[in-house]
């Protein structure tokens, strides 16, 4: 057997069923035994972009995505998806060919081991045929258990090589990895208890961890127990959301401001599966007479305001929380806390539509969001990229249903797209949408043309402003020329059309409802091209760029 079978196989016993990237010399031999054993290839136009899709594919599948490049100048595309997936801790597994072990002077050569550091990915290296299906396993077993990119780096004349000693009855990586559910330490459990006792004004966060754990049921149990409000990460916006009264959206930057008065009254803070970074809790200004507890299976981390959590619990969510009620309930616990009519009726300005800005020919983008929000079944997935244009989506979107964001990824704008397709794929292909603005669209717009290749059903909705949107509105709050920051796009429902797909460009509220209804009934990969204004400010950027709040 060659070793690149060997390696082919050793992925398909790793649970590998779909691959992206590009074919080139030092990984099509690995490439065609794997479409041998029936694994699903999917030809990119970009590596950094395959790269992408294998993100999204593992963040929707809950397992290591899978990537693929050739050597040299294959490998060195991956670098800002890779750092994008290595900031969300996105466990992946990119095989990359190498140029034959040792010849530096060959044309692709790279330093690949010095490349994957600089781009914060685990590398190991296959020197011998005989150590190939444990590189494989390893690379797995790293990105299972430390939740991190990993490189297998090939080169090509071992991949070639004859593997004389090969192990029919390969271990998988999975058939290593125990992971009991982490028990909360008793006497922090008693302490945190005590804390939550104690509270007058309790809020719940609840983040990505906490969703992950499916701990949806022990948060509202707990909520109801301690008068909570109960807020959320960017990363599990609107969870929960159709399950209290008492839920006051994001916490931190995106929150609102009818959300963030009631905030900044709480007295104790319980965090689960959430890492309180500087964003989340507006590093410390957002709750200033608050104790923390954590909930976390990670280890203890400094929070956004540079101080510790007064109590860490490093357990299961799950857990820790039934364990928590248990211990309230010997306690007689039963706090009013936020749980008041006044409050009910204060959250309730929260939906009030705003007054639009009407301009001829653009909508105003919370109108956009407004209609998405409603005409799109709630069942369809959202991703939200990043930049001012998605600030309105990432605040505004209020319905409950699976929303991914990516921001705050490396801050790589063009990356939402390829991670709504790849997590399409993981969930076999069922409809979904990205809010994406006109100019990270564009930086991976070839990747349209694979989704329609594939008939990913895709629906990429994009805020249009003809420009950077970020940089304009950054640039007229220091006095700079915005124009300078404005750039001309064609109609992109042309082009949508014209790579194969479904595409529409719209200028009024009544356009934007027929373009989607169109995509509903019959979904397929289309482009709706919103052409906003470029007079409204999303909120967070006049928080940051004017000190104002609206």
């Amino acid at each position: 057997m060659k070793v690149y079978e060997a390696l082919a196989e050793a992925f398909v016993k790793e649970g590998t069923t779909d691959v992206f990237g590009m074919m080139g010399d030092a990984n099509m031999h690995w490439m065609a035994a794997l479409a041998d054993r029936g694994v699903r290839l999917y030809e990119v136009r970009h590596e950094g972009s395959g790269l992408g899709m294998a993100d999204g594919w593992a963040r929707g599948a809950g397992r290591p995505g899978v990537v693929t490049t050739t050597s040299g100048p294959g490998v060195s595309q991956l670098a800002t998806s890779m750092l994008c997936a290595s900031r969300a801790r996105t466990p992946l597994v990119a095989f990359c060919g190498e140029t034959p072990l040792g010849d530096e002077g060959a044309t692709q050569y790279l330093d690949q081991r010095r490349f994957a550091a600089a781009i914060e990915c685990e590398f190991i290296h296959v020197t011998r045929p005989e150590n190939a299906q444990e590189a494989v396993r390893q690379a797995f077993y790293r990105a299972r258990t430390e939740s991190r990119p990993v490189m297998i780096s090939a080169p090509f004349d071992v991949q070639v090589a004859e593997l004389d000693d090969y192990d029919e009855d390969y271990v998988p990586s999975t058939a290593l990895i125990d992971t009991p559910r982490l028990l909360p330490d008793p006497a922090r459990l008693h302490n945190a208890a005590d804390l939550l006792r104690d509270a007058k004004r309790v809020v719940i966060i609840a983040g990505r961890g906490a969703r992950k754990a499916e701990a949806g049921e022990q948060i509202l149990t707990l909520q109801q127990q301690t008068g909570a409000l109960l807020a959320t990460t960017l990363q599990a916006k609107n969870w929960l959301c159709d399950r209290t009264d008492f839920h006051v959206g994001l916490s931190g930057l995106f929150g609102d401001k009818l959300s963030m008065e009631l905030l900044q009254e709480a007295d104790c803070v319980l965090a689960v599966g959430a890492s309180l970074n500087h964003y989340t809790i507006e590093s410390g200004y957002l709750y200033p007479e608050a104790k923390y507890i954590q909930v976390d299976t990670a280890p203890h981390l400094v929070m956004g305001n540079g101080r510790t959590a007064d109590c860490y619990l490093q357990a299961d969510a799950v857990t820790a929380l039934g364990e928590l009620t248990r211990a309230l309930e010997e306690r007689g616990v039963r706090l009013e806390g936020y749980h008041t009519e006044q409050v009910r009726q204060h959250l309730t300005g929260r939906l009030q539509q705003p007054e639009y800005v009407r301009e001829p020919g653009r909508l105003d983008p919370r109108e956009a969001i407004w209609v998405l929000d409603h005409e799109l079944p709630a069942e369809m997935g959202l991703v939200l990229g990043s930049g001012h244009q998605t600030d309105f989506g990432t605040m505004l979107f209020q319905r409950s249903r699976d929303v991914l964001s990516n921001y705050g990824m490396f801050g790589a704008i063009g990356q939402a797209p390829l991670i709504a397709m790849g997590q399409m794929v993981a969930k076999g292909n069922k409809p979904g949408f990205v809010v994406e603005g006109d100019a990270s669209f564009l930086m991976h717009l070839s990747e349209f043309e694979t989704a329609c290749r594939y008939d990913i059903p895709l629906l990429v909705v994009v805020m249009n402003d003809q420009g950077l949107g970020a940089e304009y509105h950054k640039a007229k709050a220091k006095g700079l020329d915005p124009e300078l920051a404005t750039i001309s796009t064609p109609e992109l429902g042309d082009v949508a059309r014209t790579l194969g797909g479904g595409g529409a460009t719209v200028r009024t509220g009544g356009e934007l409802r027929a373009a989607l209804a169109e995509y509903v009934r019959s979904p397929r990969p289309t482009v709706i091209d919103v052409r906003i204004t470029r007079e409204v400010l999303s909120t967070p950027y006049r928080r940051i760029q004017y000190g104002e709040d609206v």
